[in-house]
């Protein structure tokens, strides 16, 4: 069983479900050539995907295409359902910068195919995550910069104001199709800059006032 590591508190939470959000940030959305989409775009990892901060990336053998996608994360502190913007927010209890590794090549494949992306997303070491920042020591603005860099070379870089869903927003969507549960995450999309990363590839991913994250790539 996975935990979650909090900045200020010491508290004991098992990490849930990760519910991740595709195609959340337009610039993203047209450089892998898809449609802006009408709802969000909804699939899961589970808790034994993740590693943290520090942890080495384990690039999966049947697979020659892994890329970084750095996403603001979102920590669900109670239990909700068919949460109004209320109730939304206040499930928010903390941010966390997350990694959504995807095997690009599996999924295009998969895509094609119409299949589910599952094995394209889910693989050992294929969510990293910083520290959890509580609510109650930091608000989020909603403009915070998020970049990420590939051995000192910055690939990704705007800000989650240019989300096309908020926070409030995924959450209730979310949670009219599933309870969420304290200790669940979910990752809100990633913006443009996705690239590719190789054995020895060091990656720094880092969310404006919540957190950083500190990785590599080995075989």
């Amino acid at each position: 069983m996975k935990y979650l590591k909090f900045k200020s508190s010491n508290e004991q939470v098992p990490i849930g479900k990760l519910v991740c959000v595709g195609r959340n940030y337009a610039a993203h959305v047209k450089e892998l050539g898809n449609e802006v989409p009408e709802f969000p775009i909804i699939f899961l990892k589970p808790a034994s995907n993740v590693i943290y901060s520090g942890e080495s990336i384990v690039h999966p053998t049947y697979s020659n295409e892994l890329h970084h996608e750095v996403e603001l994360v979102l920590y669900i502190g109670e239990t909700v359902k068919n949460a109004n913007n209320e109730q939304a927010e206040n499930a928010i209890q903390g941010y966390t910068v997350g990694l959504d590794m995807t095997l690009r090549d599996l999924q295009m494949e998969f895509k094609k195919k119409g299949d589910p992306w599952t094995l394209a997303k889910c693989f050992d070491t294929a969510a990293v995550l910083s520290d959890v920042v509580l609510k109650k020591d930091y608000s989020l603005r909603g403009d915070e910069n998020i970049s990420l860099m590939v051995n000192g070379i910055t690939k990704q870089n705007s800000s989650i104001k240019n989300m096309i869903f908020s926070p409030v927003e995924i959450v209730k969507y979310i949670s009219a199709k599933m309870t969420l549960e304290k200790g669940d995450l979910i990752f809100t999309g990633t913006p443009e800059g996705v690239s590719k990363v190789v054995p020895g590839d060091k990656i720094e991913a880092e969310i404006e006032n919540i957190g950083k994250i500190k990785t590599q790539v080995i075989k």
